[in-house]
């Protein structure tokens, strides 16, 4: 599991591998990952929105943005949680995954950014 603290929020993230399927007569490599937001703030903060950088192994990159995660804008109290899982697809059978969300913080008003660390996507039968 790979983890990282910004301004209080953990990031927690766990991968996995769910197989290959050709889409477009083109092999796909399917990875799941779960995310848990917790906040060890003082102060109850919101996800406004996300922004990701996708790279392959070929170092081939895609970003992804948009509101929430999964359709939600989550609020987070002091001690409170949110866990999700979501998915990618690679055209190679290793990249990586960062990024960041932008949140606001409901005491001071003030919107940040909180880092989502990189972290690999590898298929286990390619590893050596």
């Amino acid at each position: 599991m790979i983890q990282q603290i910004t301004k209080g929020i953990r990031i927690s993230v766990k991968t996995s591998f769910q197989g290959t399927f050709l889409k477009n007569y083109k092999l796909h490599f399917a990875f799941s990952y779960r995310i848990t937001i917790e906040n060890q703030s003082n102060d109850s903060v919101q996800l406004t929105s996300r922004f990701w950088r996708i790279k392959d192994a070929l170092n081939r990159s895609e970003t992804v943005q948009g509101e929430g995660v999964i359709g939600k804008k989550p609020v987070l109290k002091p001690g409170e949680s949110h866990t999700y899982t979501s998915g990618c697809l690679l055209t190679s059978p290793f990249g990586s995954m960062s990024g960041h969300y932008h949140m606001v913080n409901f005491t001071s008003t003030k919107r940040f950014n909180v880092i989502i660390p990189s972290f690999k996507l590898s298929a286990p039968f390619a590893l050596n």
